[in-house]
């Protein structure tokens, strides 16, 4: 058989069964052999099909490598724009998202990023994000906490701003443990317009 059929056929076994079941030595030697020996295949005398009910060894592995790959900064960074979009709502969110994405979030990003390089893996695997922003015209956009010991490490705020004769604008900002969330750290505006903005959530 030619070896690009072979190989599509692996693909399309592992692709089926996501990797799960891989065709065995068997089924090409069958092949390679006339027609009237491809009825035989099937467990040869003496081997079992059951599944060996003692762990891998290779799964073991598999998952303590997998376990290892997690990017607890991307999740982070995945959790942070979704509460800022529940927070924005569907009549703010709208609006503002070309400019938060392109100007806000990157920053962002960059501040966690800050604040996290300095933890060990174990530190980040605790870390999680508050899942409730404020209503109202309420700040809060989310903290990010440390799940054991239940103190914040990093606070983003938005605060609604009217400027006199410019109109209301959207000034987002950040607060970090390392001075006791003292210090306003800016992260951007975005201008809304002369009307009085929604509030958020809505």
């Amino acid at each position: 058989m030619k070896k690009w059929v072979q190989k599509s056929i692996v693909i399309m076994v592992a692709f089926l069964t996501f990797g799960l079941i891989t065709p065995t030595h068997e089924i090409w030697d069958a092949f390679d052999q006339n027609s009237s020996n491809r009825a035989a295949i099937g467990p040869s005398s003496g081997t079992s099909t059951a599944v060996a009910a003692e762990p891998d060894s290779n799964q073991e592995e598999d998952t303590e490598l997998y376990q290892e790959a997690i990017d607890y900064g991307a999740l982070l960074m995945d959790a942070a724009k979704e509460q800022s979009y529940i927070k924005f709502g569907t009549k703010i969110g709208p609006k503002i998202s070309n400019e938060f994405d392109a100007i806000i979030f990157p920053k962002m990003e960059e501040a966690i990023a800050m604040t996290v390089a300095s933890l060990d893996d174990g530190s980040l695997a605790f870390l999680a994000i508050t899942e409730r922003p404020s209503g109202n015209y309420g700040e809060k956009i989310f903290n990010i906490t440390n799940s054991q010991t239940g103190s914040d490490l990093i606070r983003f705020h938005v605060r609604t701003e009217k400027r006199p004769q410019e109109g209301y604008y959207y000034n987002f900002h950040y607060h970090s443990a390392e001075d006791d969330f003292m210090a306003h750290n800016n992260l951007g505006d975005i201008y809304w317009e002369k009307n009085t903005p929604p509030k958020w959530l809505s």
